[in-house]
């Protein structure tokens, strides 16, 4: 493939900046602008060597000095021959070296297209490809662990084994029929049952890890509730430590819904402060309570804020109710630095006393939430990350339990198998060997240059 070239580190002055090049003669369109100190052309060096040299000009000009280091395309991220120039991060010199290097042959790079390549070559899966940019974006060390295992195949081998198991039995029932004279061993229907019966349980066990993958990819979508002046915008400003939203001592300050990720215990929240619920005439602040609601419905993880110097009224009693349908649901007793109420103490003796004036109690907090979302529920890397992976082991799974169903029902065993090559091309998507163009396109598309 042609010879393509980009910045691979942000441009912003740093102490190192590297440029890559991928694709047919990549040393020797660099050798055209890195010049090794020792005299000898970049390319004739040994593979996997690093070499100092120097980026000139054409008319010879010193640019700046540097390293140097090819590899071949057994050896290289893209499996083709590539190399990487180490020079000093200014953003001028990256620049510029660049265009010296497109004008000697190379082609600029575009989003994603290293990556892309390692894929078309081989390389890698579109798990894998996905991985790679899960684990520039990680927010937590559980997401960038998780990633990590990604990009080195676990979610992969754990589909291709349920591939590889439907392709035995889709193989043997055709070899079968199309070479009947052969002595070939027929899929007996004891045998289809069980495989059939471990590859639906096998896809649902990948299944169900689609949430916690979101989670620590995007974030648990959270919600701060409460009645008015109790303090939510004041815990999400302590949260994130910025002034987000606006605090007064006027109730109802808070009319909309404002959205932030916050970091508590190793859990990314994506955490949504809401108007005061209670019930209002104010037309404006009657659609922010009814936001409230919905951003309610639409959380897992509701933290209701009550004034804990003041006794519970019917506006909590309304909180607690919208909080309801949450899978889960934190009391955060605010206010912890003036005197408890006897009686809010006594009803919520498990509420996490905080302080958003004075920043008491956050950190337990950050415990309670931990405790609610512990790490190690499934095997590194057997997560399901994104919406297009959980699509395509939903339909496998599908194509599976109608596989079941077919046989229960008495169905012959082609009908049955063609339920079976249906999970295939679905697991297949998952991995990109039956992927089409369009999703591998939305995949890269996404990548930085230089990736």
């Amino acid at each position: 493939m042609d010879c393509i070239a980009a910045i691979a580190t942000p441009l912003a002055p740093s102490a190192i900046g590297i440029l890559r090049l991928s694709g047919d003669g990549a040393a020797a369109v660099a050798g055209r602008v890195f010049h090794p100190a020792n005299g000898r052309d970049f390319a004739e060096h040994s593979p996997r060597t690093m070499v100092y040299g120097a980026v000139e000009t054409p008319e010879g000009t010193l640019l700046d000095h540097g390293l140097g280091v090819w590899f071949s395309a057994a050896h290289s991220y893209t499996g083709e021959e590539a190399v990487e120039l180490y020079l000093h991060g200014s953003p001028v010199v990256l620049g510029e070296t660049l265009s010296l290097l497109l004008a000697s042959g190379a082609r600029q790079a575009g989003p994603g297209e290293f990556t892309r390549r390692a894929f078309l070559s081989g390389r890698m899966d579109l798990t894998q490809a996905e991985a790679v940019m899960d684990l520039i974006d990680a927010e937590t060390a559980e997401a960038a662990r998780l990633a990590a295992a990604q990009e080195g195949g676990a979610l992969r081998r754990k589909v291709e084994g349920i591939y590889e198991g439907l392709l035995e039995v889709a193989s043997r029932f055709y070899a079968v029929v199309d070479y009947p004279d052969e002595d070939l061993e027929d899929v007996s229907p004891e045998e289809l049952k069980g495989d059939l019966a471990v590859w639906q349980r096998d896809l649902e066990a990948l299944v169900s890890t689609a949430r916690r993958g979101r989670i620590l990819k995007s974030g648990l979508p959270a919600v701060l509730l409460g009645k008015p002046n109790v303090g939510k915008s004041s815990l999400l400003n302590a949260l994130t430590g910025t002034d987000r939203c606006l605090v007064t001592a006027t109730a109802g300050t808070t009319r909309d819904t404002v959205e932030e990720k916050v970091r508590l215990g190793g859990v990314v929240l994506r955490l949504t402060d809401t108007a005061g619920i209670r019930q209002t005439a104010d037309e404006i602040e009657a659609m922010g309570v009814e936001r409230a609601r919905r951003a309610a419905d639409q959380a897992e993880l509701a933290l209701v804020v009550i004034d804990g110097s003041r006794p519970l009224t019917a506006e909590d009693e309304e909180a607690f109710a919208a909080a309801s349908g949450c899978k889960k649901v934190l009391v955060v007793r605010n206010k912890a630095d003036l005197p408890v109420c006897p009686a809010v103490s006594e009803r919520f003796p498990e509420a996490i006393p905080v302080s958003a004036r004075t920043g008491e109690g956050l950190e337990e907090l950050e415990q309670a939430v931990a405790a609610l979302y512990p790490a190690g529920e499934a095997p590194a890397g057997c997560l399901l990350a994104n919406a297009r992976q959980e699509d395509a082991a939903r339909r496998a799974l599908g194509a599976v339990e109608r596989a079941r169903a077919a046989f229960a029902g008495g169905l012959t065993p082609d009908a049955v198998l063609s339920d079976v090559e249906d999970a295939m091309n679905a697991l297949g998507e998952l991995t990109g060997r039956t992927a089409k163009e369009d999703i591998v396109s939305a995949i890269f598309s996404r990548f930085c240059v230089g990736k």
